[in-house]
């Protein structure tokens, strides 16, 4: 399983945002340089994470973004979200795939198990535990 590149610079965008201290938030010039992204790639990830909800303009003169919750309110779930239906681990766990052997799959029921622990981990973690590594680690 590999999540793709949008999911993974959202992460890295929303963190960047969580460590800014700024009331007018951080602008995206300054994101794209702090995370390393370019600013037209930027563009496509603010903008799902905006109609996710997740992160808004700071209107004004010098206007940033923001987080529009808590960063203990914001998982790495949502974030996912952002950009992807939902977690499936392998096709037949989609809501509109069917198969033949859905009834009889004894993998099936073990690949599901597995997709739900993934869920599970991804929901449990928030950005604050993001902020709280980076913190460890740039000490």
């Amino acid at each position: 399983m590999k999540f793709n590149t949008k999911t993974r610079y959202g992460v890295r965008t929303i963190l960047e945002i969580a460590l800014s201290s700024s009331s007018d938030g951080i602008y995206q010039k300054d994101i794209a340089k702090n995370q390393e992204i370019s600013v037209r790639y930027l563009d496509h990830i603010i903008a799902a994470l905006k109609t996710a909800g997740l992160i808004s303009t700071v209107r004004g003169k010098k206007s940033g973004y923001i987080l529009t919750r808590k960063p203990e309110e914001i998982s790495l779930y949502d974030i996912h979200s952002a950009f992807e239906p939902g977690i499936n681990i392998v096709d037949c766990l989609a809501v509109h795939k069917g198969c033949q052997k859905e009834l009889t799959c004894a993998s099936k029921f073990y690949w599901d198990e597995l997709n739900h622990l993934i869920k599970q981990y991804l929901k449990s973690k928030t950005i604050a535990d993001l902020v709280s590594k980076h913190d460890t680690l740039n000490q």
